[in-house]
C-alpha cells in the first residue's frame, strides 16, 4: 500500500479540506477504494480568505499580494498535514511514510482558451515552501498541462469518479462546491472498453452565488441548512435572468468560476429584475439562487445524461437539505437523487481524495485527465513535482 495526501481548497473559500488516503502499489481496477486513514477540515482565515477574493479580479500591486497569498495557502497547507498526521499518530504514521502530496492550490483566474488560443488558468500555492515545510514531495499545478494541451483544465474530479465510483456505472455524480460539476458514468460495458466514455463539465454556480448572499444579508459565509432559502420563494423573473447566461447553453466541454459568475454577475441581474422599484426579499433571494444551482445540474443531466437514474451528491451543498430537496424535485421520479455516502466515500471527503488520487497518477506517470472531459488533444500526466 502506498499513502498519499490530497489538499483541496476550493471556490467556496471556506477551508482547506485534507485527507490521508492508503492505495494498493499497483495500478488499481475500476471501483477499487482507498482506505481513509485520517481527514480534518481546516477554516480559511479570514484576512487569507478576503485577500484571495480581492485577487480574483484585477488591483493594484496583485503580483507582490499574489506571490504572499501563495506563501499564506502553502503555510495553510502545511498546518493541514501536520493536523493530519497528528489524527493518524496514533497509526505509527509519519511524514516520511507519506510518498507524496496531492495540492490543488487555490485559483483566482481560469480562462483557459482565452486571448491567445491556450489561455491559462492560475491556482496560487508556492509548491517549493509547502515541500520544506511539510518534508514530503508535493504534487501541484494539475490543470496547467491539460490547458497546455488545448483543454479546459477542468473538471478534474470526472477521471476519479470513474475509477472509484466504477461500480455507480450508469449514475451521475454532482459536486457542489463554489463551482457545481457533473460527471456522467456509462453502463458498465462502455466503461470496461473506453474511459472516454465518461463525460463531465462545470454546469453552472455551485454553492459561490448563495455563500455572496448569505454573507451579505446575514454576515454569515453560508446559508446554514439552507434556511434561508427555505423560508423565501424562487423569483420567476430573477431566476430567467440568470437562467439566460449564455454558458448554460454552451455545450462541453466547458468550465467556469469566479471569472464569470461573481457579485457583479449577480448584481447585474437584481438591478434589471428590481428596475428601481423595491428590493426583492432576501429570502426570495436565496431560494432563487439554490434553484438555480438546482435547475442548472438538473437541466444539464437531462440533456446530456437523460438515460441515469441516479444522481450522487458531493462536496459542501450536500449538506444543504433545502438544495438536496430542490433536486430530488427537479430531477424527477425516475432518478433517485442522495448523496455519495451511498457510494462508500463521505461528500465532504471526496474532493481532497480526487487530489490525492492525481499525486498517485502523477507518480505512477499515468494520465489524470479524460480529454472527452476537458476537451483537450489527449491524456496527460498532471502535475509539478516539487521533491522534498
Amino acid at each position: 500500500m502506498s499513502l498519499f495526501i490530497g489538499l483541496m481548497s476550493g471556490t467556496s473559500l471556506d477551508g482547506v479540506d485534507a485527507v490521508l488516503a492508503d492505495w494498493p502499489d499497483a495500478p488499481v481496477a475500476a471501483a477499487a477504494r482507498p482506505a481513509e486513514r485520517a481527514f480534518i477540515h481546516l477554516p480559511m482565515p479570514a484576512p487569507l480568505r478576503d485577500e484571495l477574493l480581492h485577487l480574483n479580479t484585477e488591483g493594484a500591486g496583485e503580483m507582490h499580494r499574489a506571490a504572499l497569498a501563495a506563501n499564506a495557502i502553502a503555510a495553510l497547507y502545511a498546518q493541514a498535514v501536520q493536523a493530519l498526521l497528528g489524527e493518524a499518530g496514533a497509526s505509527g504514521i509519519t511524514a516520511s511514510a507519506v510518498r507524496a502530496i496531492g495540492a490543488h492550490g487555490q485559483t483566482v483566474r481560469h480562462r483557459p482558451g482565452e486571448f491567445d488560443g491556450t489561455g491559462y488558468t492560475v491556482q496560487l500555492l508556492n509548491g517549493a515552501l509547502l515541500a520544506e515545510r511539510t518534508g514530503i514531495d508535493v504534487v501541484c499545478d494539475f490543470r496547467s498541462r491539460d490547458v497546455a494541451a488545448g483543454g479546459q483544465g477542468a473538471p478534474l474530479v470526472p477521471a476519479f469518479h470513474a475509477e472509484v465510483f466504477g461500480d455507480a456505472a450508469g449514475a451521475a455524480v454532482l459536486n457542489i462546491g463554489g463551482i457545481a460539476n457533473l460527471t456522467l458514468l456509462p453502463g458498465a460495458a462502455a466503461h470496461r472498453s473506453s474511459a472516454d466514455a465518461v463525460r463531465g463539465f462545470d454546469c453552472g454556480p455551485g454553492n459561490l452565488l448563495m455563500d455572496l448572499w448569505a454573507e451579505r444579508c446575514t454576515g454569515r459565509r453560508y446559508d446554514e441548512d439552507g434556511r434561508l432559502a427555505a423560508a423565501g420563494h424562487a423569483h420567476e423573473g430573477l431566476l430567467r435572468a440568470c437562467l439566460a447566461e449564455p454558458f448554460f447553453e454552451r455545450a462541453p466541454p466547458k468550465s467556469t468560476g469566479r471569472d464569470l459568475f461573481d457579485p457583479r454577475w449577480l448584481d447585474a441581474r437584481l438591478a434589471a429584475v428590481q428596475a428601481g422599484g423595491p428590493p426583492l426579499p432576501a429570502a426570495d433571494v436565496m431560494a432563487t439562487l439554490a434553484e438555480l444551482t438546482a435547475r442548472a445540474a438538473c437541466d444539464a443531466l437531462a440533456r446530456h445524461g437523460g438515460a441515469l437514474r441516479r444522481l450522487h451528491v458531493c462536496g459542501g451543498g450536500a449538506a444543504n437539505p433545502h438544495l438536496m430537496r430542490r433536486l430530488a424535485v427537479l430531477a424527477g421520479r425516475r432518478v433517485q437523487v442522495a448523496s455519495t455516502t451511498a457510494l462508500g466515500i463521505a461528500p465532504d471527503h471526496v474532493e481532497a481524495l480526487a487530489f490525492a488520487w492525481l499525486a498517485r497518477a502523477f507518480c505512477e506517470r499515468r494520465p489524470g485527465s479524460l480529454p472527452a472531459v476537458t476537451g483537450a488533444a489527449g491524456p496527460r500526466v498532471l502535475g509539478a513535482l516539487y521533491p522534498a
